[in-house]
C-alpha cells in the first residue's frame, strides 16, 4: 500500500477517534495556562500519539518486509483485509465480549490511571508524555492502520505509514480538544455510522491487491509489487 494513503485512513478514521478518544481529549486540563499555552499542549498531545503510532508502525513495517522476502505479501494483503471485513461485519455484542478480555482491560487500566497522574499539572510536557502513552489504547481503526503498515514491505516505510496515519487524525482530535465541547452529539453519532462504510472499502483494497489483478494502482500485477528500497540494499 502507498505511503500516503496512512494519512486518508487517519484523516476519514478520525470521525471514529471523536467518540472513542474524545472523551480523553476533551477531559484534558485547562489550568491557568495563556491560550498560546493550551495550544501548544494539545498540539504535543498529538504528537506524542503520533510517535507511538510510528513506533509501532517501524515494527509492523518490519514483519512486513519480511513476507516480502518470503514472497506471501500478496497473501497477507488478502489475510489483512478478511480480517478487516469480518470484524466490522462481525455483530456488536460480540464485539463488546473483545473489550473485556485480560489483554484489553489490562492495557486500558493501564492508560487510565496514567491520565489521571499525568493531567493534574496540565503542563505540555504532561500532555506530550500522556499522547505518548495514549497512542497504547486499544483501537480498532489504529489496527487497521497497522496492517496497512505491514503491507507497506519495509520498516521505514511503516514508520512514515503510521506517521501520516497519525498526522491525519491531528486536526479533528486538535479541534475536539479545543472546541469538542460545541460539537453536537447526534453530529458525532452519525460520523461513527460512516466509519464501518470506510473500513469496508479499505478492506476490499486490502483484498484487490493482494488477488495481483492487473489493476494499476488499485490492484497491480504480482512483477509490479516490488520489495522496499531498503530491501533492495541489503541483497
Amino acid at each position: 500500500m502507498e505511503i500516503w494513503t496512512g494519512f486518508l485512513i487517519g484523516f476519514f478514521g478520525s470521525f471514529h477517534c471523536v467518540g472513542m478518544c474524545g472523551p480523553i481529549a476533551l477531559a484534558l486540563p485547562i489550568g491557568k495556562s495563556s491560550t498560546a499555552q493550551l495550544v501548544l499542549s494539545r498540539v504535543l498531545y498529538n504528537f506524542g500519539r503520533i510517535i507511538t503510532y510510528s513506533f509501532f508502525g517501524l515494527i509492523f513495517g518490519f514483519f512486513g518486509e519480511g513476507f516480502v522476502f518470503a514472497g506471501i505479501q500478496s497473501y497477507v494483503s488478502i489475510i489483512v483485509g478478511a480480517i478487516i471485513l469480518f470484524y466490522y461485519l462481525m455483530p456488536t455484542k460480540y464485539k463488546g465480549k473483545l473489550a473485556v478480555t485480560a489483554p484489553y482491560k489490562l492495557v486500558s487500566g493501564f492508560v487510565r490511571k496514567s491520565f489521571a497522574r499525568l493531567t493534574k499539572t496540565g503542563s505540555p510536557q504532561t500532555l506530550f508524555l500522556f499522547g505518548i502513552i495514549n497512542g497504547f489504547l486499544p483501537c480498532g481503526f489504529v489496527y487497521v492502520a497497522l496492517a496497512g503498515a505491514i503491507t507497506t514491505g519495509g520498516a521505514v516505510s511503516g514508520a512514515l505509514f503510521m506517521a501520516l496515519f497519525g498526522l491525519g487524525t491531528t486536526p479533528i482530535m486538535l479541534a475536539t480538544s479545543l472546541v469538542g465541547k460545541f460539537i453536537n452529539v447526534k453530529i458525532k453519532r452519525k460520523m461513527n455510522k460512516l466509519i464501518p462504510v470506510f473500513a469496508i472499502v479499505l478492506a476490499a483494497i486490502f483484498i484487490l491487491r493482494g488477488l495481483n489483478l492487473g489493476i494499476p494502482y488499485l490492484s497491480p500485477p504480482a512483477k509490479m509489487l516490488k520489495p522496499h528500497k531498503s530491501m533492495m540494499m541489503h541483497r
